[in-house]
């Protein structure tokens, strides 16, 4: 495993600015063709967002406060790193089979096509973030010092579901099953993981210690302790130690995963 290892961080700065390009490539490809283009970007989200604060506010909840706070800035912070980690569960997993042909006729190095792939969903995410950065700022919440925990969320999202990208694309490379079973989860996934609801409020002190384990709960948690509550994550240290210990496991089984295999990969594609 350390030479499988060796051998990603190597690929990595060896093609460092091709990631980039093919990161920017992935972007284009999946608006292109559309008529309103990068737009989508912004209007898929922005229905989705709709439909669960309609929901919410005149149904299930009757719009009622959170903490303290307004359902609607409470559900945005959650629901805007939400999109970033589910798009990149599925687009993750499904990375190598959308870009076969970069490893059976380029011989373009399989450890890196996650990566990029990532890189692109980070990308349309930040231009959301920026958006609901705005939306705050329109209600009359002004940006604060917290926001400067911004880019180190964004970082921590992005090493633990590029290690799971990687992960997930070699299992499902070798089988389209696995692949479907992660597209299957996800939803249950998104109803686990508190972003409609504040974990920390969970009565059965088991059940909320294991779910604190969740790294998609942990990132919801962080935007929200930057939007909402002002917190700094140095506050927040036993979320802090759950994420990289599940974060560690995540980087092993990536490297396992790659080691095992990394021959077999293009054969099977």
């Amino acid at each position: 495993m350390i030479d499988a290892l060796k051998e990603i961080i190597i690929d990595h700065i060896k093609f460092r600015r091709q990631l980039i390009k093919l990161a920017r490539t992935d972007v284009i490809k999946t608006y292109r063709g559309t008529a309103f283009g990068w737009a989508w970007a912004i209007i898929k989200p922005a229905v989705t967002i709709f439909v669960f604060w309609f929901g919410f506010t005149f149904g299930i909840r009757s719009g009622r406060p959170i903490n303290g706070y307004p359902f609607f800035y409470w559900m945005l912070a959650g629901f805007i790193p939400w999109f970033y980690m589910s798009n990149t569960l599925t687009a993750g997993a499904g990375s190598i089979r959308k870009y076969r042909y970069l490893v059976t006729r380029i011989k373009y190095p399989v450890d890196t096509i996650p990566t990029f792939v990532s890189m692109s969903q980070l990308f349309v995410n930040i231009c959301l973030q920026l958006v609901m950065i705005l939306i705050f700022i329109l209600y009359g919440d002004k940006p604060t010092i917290y926001y400067l925990e911004l880019p180190f969320y964004n970082l921590l999202m992005f090493m633990f579901f590029t290690a799971w990208s990687l992960f997930s694309a070699m299992l499902s490379a070798m089988s389209q099953d696995f692949l479907n079973l992660v597209k299957a989860v996800t939803t249950a996934l998104f109803w686990m993981s508190g972003i409609m609801y504040d974990v920390n409020s969970i009565e059965q002190d088991l059940l909320k210690r294991i779910m604190l384990f969740n790294p998609v709960t942990i990132c919801v948690n962080g935007f929200r302790n930057v939007l909402i509550y002002h917190r700094w994550f140095w506050q927040t240290p036993d979320e802090m130690r759950k994420y990289f210990i599940v974060l560690g496991i995540m980087c092993v089984l990536a490297v396992w995963a790659y080691s095992k295999l990394k021959e077999d990969i293009p054969d099977v594609l």
